[in-house]
């Protein structure tokens, strides 16, 4: 099965045809070849390039974001947003899975990190499910 995203052009063109192709393909649309001080490598290359520019204040023992940290975002705050909505998140598991690029849930998984918002929100849905059980126990 291929990952290439479709559009893109054939891998087995050398980089700077492959780009000119998918200028010629996409006009006036940006690519990471056209924009400033980008890096004329992979994604994580140029994401790597791109990360002093932000000005970020990463504390000492930290290490700076990586183009995988996007993942995690992502993925904590598609099941923060699935909380907060009233969606039950484990229906959409295989719809996050199939978005990122994995098999099944089970290897999403890796990425739903646990955050206190995160918790936060598992706590109220927790809390209103429970809270008639508590409301007859104390009866």
């Amino acid at each position: 099965m291929s990952r290439t995203a479709p559009g893109s052009p054939p891998s087995s063109l050398p980089r700077q045809n492959a780009a000119e192709l998918t200028a010629q393909q996409n006009p006036g649309r940006c690519s990471v070849s056209t924009v400033p001080g980008a890096h004329p490598g992979t994604a994580s290359q140029t994401f790597r390039h791109l990360v002093p520019a932000l000005g970020l204040a990463i504390p000492d023992g930290v290490a700076p974001p990586v183009l995988h940290s996007l993942r995690h975002s992502f993925a904590v705050g598609c099941l923060l947003r699935w909380y907060r909505e009233g969606t039950d998140p484990q229906a959409r598991l295989l719809h996050l899975s199939t978005f990122t690029g994995h098999v099944d849930p089970v290897s999403t998984a890796v990425y739903l990190t646990v955050t206190a918002q995160l918790l936060d929100e598992a706590n109220r849905r927790f809390e209103s499910f429970a809270q008639p059980a508590w409301l007859e126990a104390a009866l």
